[in-house]
């Protein structure tokens, strides 16, 4: 493990770099602010290094930006309908910062704390936060953990785990932006997608809350079961598509049973990189990036529509409001648990 200095916080606060790397050269970067991944870097079939994930410089730059490029996502990642939960009877207003709904848990959610190191390996590290009751509006002390692990299979494994005080909700997520031709290489629509999901939670409009209704993507531009170009159909004459500027839904994966499933897989023709997604989360959001603006990331990389795609494991948006959907509430002596796994490999 190699550690260093990644400058510091607008406020003052020293963020330190963790590096991994295994036995095939490919690495792993992570910072204690928001338990970020700020590299992931993999040869492709041509023998060069490619760097596959957006990111920055510098952490006042992580902070300044709203599109959660790398970060860990809680206490709950996605939407909730008009920022309000309610538990137990109880009904709590949330932060409202996304079109009258809650998005990630708002300015104070996991992406923009400083995460105590808890353990740490060659190959290995866990980070630690305590969440306070209310600090994001939310019910409870919740001590959360993230741990994350560079297998010499090319596997990044990102493991969560938390526990509360008080009845709350749990549904963390890892928001990278993911450019399997290098994050230098600009729009991703040339990659080829295929998601594990023959349902998906249409939205109502473009506050992007879902309806509640779990709909076949049979027939319609939503359909990724069969490995398609991002591109091939993301500008269809399609309401889903039109509220979003493109894909930004989460899709239902199939005989999600709470067991390791392979979600989605995603290819890049010119690095010859294959991404394979296993999650035992119920869902995956895909984000084809719609409304990254234009701004300058890490190593004078210029970013912007769609220069990254993510594939983001969870429970459905909205689910704490939404009786049709699997709910994320965690009460006092239980363990919020999931792991999801990035599976790299090259392809001819």
């Amino acid at each position: 493990m190699e550690k260093k200095g990644f400058g510091v916080t607008k406020e003052g606060v020293e963020v330190t770099e963790y590096i991994m790397q295994n036995a095939n050269g490919m690495s792993l970067s992570v910072i204690d602010l928001g338990a970020t991944i700020t590299s992931i870097k993999k040869t492709g079939s041509d023998g060069k290094l490619y760097d596959v994930v957006l990111g920055y410089d510098n952490p006042v730059d992580y902070q300044n930006n709203t599109f959660y490029f790398g970060a860990v996502i809680g206490r709950n990642a996605n939407r909730i309908d008009h920022a309000r939960i309610t538990l137990d009877g109880k009904t709590y207003a949330l932060e409202v910062n996304d079109n009258e709904n809650n998005l990630h848990s708002g300015a104070k959610g996991f992406h923009a704390l400083i995460w105590e190191v808890e353990k740490e390996e060659a190959q290995s590290i866990a980070f630690r936060c305590l969440s306070r009751d209310r600090e994001q509006d939310f019910p409870g002390n919740m001590t959360a953990k993230v741990t994350y692990t560079l297998t010499d299979a090319d596997e990044v494994v990102i493991a969560y785990e938390a526990v509360s005080d008080q009845t709350t909700v749990a549904n963390f997520t890892n928001h990278s932006y993911f450019n399997l031709d290098g994050h230098t290489s600009g729009n991703v629509e040339e990659h080829e997608l295929v998601i594990m999901a023959s349902r998906y939670t249409p939205v109502i409009d473009s506050k992007a809350i879902p309806t509640g209704e779990i709909v076949s993507v049979a027939g319609t531009p939503m359909d990724f079961r069969e490995m398609k170009k991002i591109g091939t159909e993301i500008g269809a004459d399609y309401a889903q598509l039109k509220y979003a500027g493109g894909y930004d839904h989460n899709y239902v994966l199939d005989g999600a049973d709470g067991t390791m499933q392979l979600a989605a897989r995603a290819r890049a023709a010119h690095s010859g990189i294959c991404m394979e997604v296993y999650t035992d989360c119920v869902g995956i959001q895909f984000y084809a990036g719609n409304f990254v603006k234009e701004h300058m990331g890490k190593e004078g990389a210029s970013y912007g529509f769609r220069h990254g795609f993510c594939l983001e494991t969870q429970y459905f948006p909205n689910a704490i409001n939404e009786k049709n959907f699997k709910t994320p509430v965690l009460r006092p002596g239980e363990t919020y648990q999931t792991t999801t796994k990035y599976c790299f490999k090259c392809v001819e």
